[in-house]
C-alpha cells in the first residue's frame, strides 16, 4: 500500500508542536511542511495559541494575508528584536528623504547650469530670455519656449527665487 507522503505529512505547525495534524487544522493551508522555519519564527514571536485565535477571528479569504504579515513581522523581529519591520520602514523612509534632497539639489544645479549657459551658447542669434521661460531671437523675431519647465532663470512658480 503506497500512500502519498504529502497528504499524510503534518503541516509545519503540527510537526513543530509535535501533534497530529487533523483535516480541519487551521494552520495546514498556511504553513506547509516544506516551510518549517516560517512557523518556527511565527511561533517564537507570537505563540501558536495567539496565531490560532487570530486566524479563527479573521475572515477565511483574509487568512493568507494575515499569515504572510505575521511571517514577515516575525522574520523582521528575529533580525531586529527591538524595532522589527518598523526599523526597516524607518531606514527606507530616511533613504527616500536623502534621495529626494539629492534630486532637489541636482535639479537646482541643472537650472543654474541652464541659466548660466543658455544665453551665452548662441550669441550670434541674439537670443534673450524673456518672461515666462520664453527665448526671443532678435534676428528672426521668433519666440522659443524654454526647455526648462517654463520657469525663468532664478524664478520659481511659487514666487521665491
Amino acid at each position: 500500500m503506497a500512500s502519498s507522503s504529502y497528504s499524510n505529512s503534518p503541516c509545519a505547525a503540527c510537526k513543530f508542536l509535535r501533534r497530529k495534524c487533523m483535516p480541519d487544522c487551521i494552520f495546514a493551508p498556511y504553513f506547509p511542511p516544506e516551510e518549517p522555519q516560517k512557523f518556527a519564527n511565527v511561533h517564537k514571536i507570537f505563540g501558536a495559541s495567539n496565531v490560532s485565535k487570530l486566524l479563527n477571528e479573521v475572515l477565511p479569504h483574509q487568512r493568507e494575508d494575515a499569515v504572510n504579515s505575521l511571517a514577515y513581522e516575525a522574520e523582521a523581529r528575529m533580525k531586529d528584536p527591538v524595532y522589527g519591520c518598523v526599523g526597516a520602514i524607518s531606514v527606507l523612509q530616511r533613504q527616500v528623504i536623502r534621495l529626494q534632497k539629492e534630486l532637489d539639489a541636482t535639479n537646482a544645479d541643472l537650472i543654474r547650469y541652464a541659466c548660466n549657459e543658455m544665453p551665452a551658447a548662441n550669441p550670434q542669434f541674439g537670443r534673450r530670455m524673456g518672461h515666462g521661460g520664453v527665448s526671443y531671437d532678435q534676428s528672426s523675431g521668433i519666440y522659443y519656449p524654454s526647455p526648462w519647465n517654463n520657469d525663468t532663470c532664478g524664478e520659481r512658480g511659487d514666487g521665491s527665487t
